[in-house]
């Protein structure tokens, strides 16, 4: 993912909440190009031959985003691209649940979600509902962890991007990495914790 820190978005959030509209839509612009990078880099492992764009998914995202109201309360870039990462990640539980639920998948129908969560399963060998469920459990003992799960497996960014975004160092985001990896497996079952 490609990510601006080099601009200010504290300053552009600032402007949303006074009221300035262009500023609005300059941040609405910035957030959609790096849904859309973030989107793309879940697809990743697509194969070359695949044409379906993520659009779907971005586009749900983007609707929650605006009905929560995250453009005029979000105070920094932190929060805005936790929360934007966070909304692409619920459209796409939302979707593996209702996937779960069909009692058959009509032939021929999958979607942009679907292609989404079959690269996510592909690549990482993980089942979207498995690893957001750990996650949540992860948030609440340790949530600078699952913070940086949420950064690097769905957002791509690298150890020092991250550790800019937090404020950290960049070898606390390795640990911490390393730390909360080993972690959600044990929590997701795909290591016994005993071992």
């Amino acid at each position: 993912m490609m990510l601006d820190s080099d601009f200010d978005y504290t300053v552009l959030l600032g402007k949303v909440r006074e009221g300035d509209g262009r500023a609005e839509s300059d941040l609405f612009e910035r957030l959609q190009v790096v849904m859309r990078s973030t989107a793309n880099f879940m697809m990743r492992n697509e194969s070359k031959a695949h044409t379906l764009q993520p659009t779907a998914v971005v586009n749900e995202a983007v609707i929650r985003i605006l009905k929560s109201g995250l453009l005029e309360t979000a105070e920094n870039r932190r929060l805005l691209f936790g929360a934007a990462n966070k909304a692409m990640r619920d459209v796409l539980v939302d979707h593996a649940r209702k996937r779960s639920a069909a009692k058959r998948p009509e032939s021929g129908s999958r979607s942009s979600m679907d292609e989404m969560l079959n690269a996510l399963k592909e690549r990482d060998n993980v089942e979207i509902l498995e690893l957001n469920d750990a996650l949540e459990i992860l948030r609440t003992q340790m949530p600078r962890q699952a913070e940086i799960v949420e950064l690097r497996f769905f957002s791509g960014l690298t150890n020092d991007e991250i550790a800019d975004m937090l404020g950290i160092g960049s070898a606390t985001v390795k640990r911490d990495w390393i730390a909360a990896r080993a972690r959600l497996q044990v929590l997701m079952g795909h290591v016994d914790a005993e071992k």
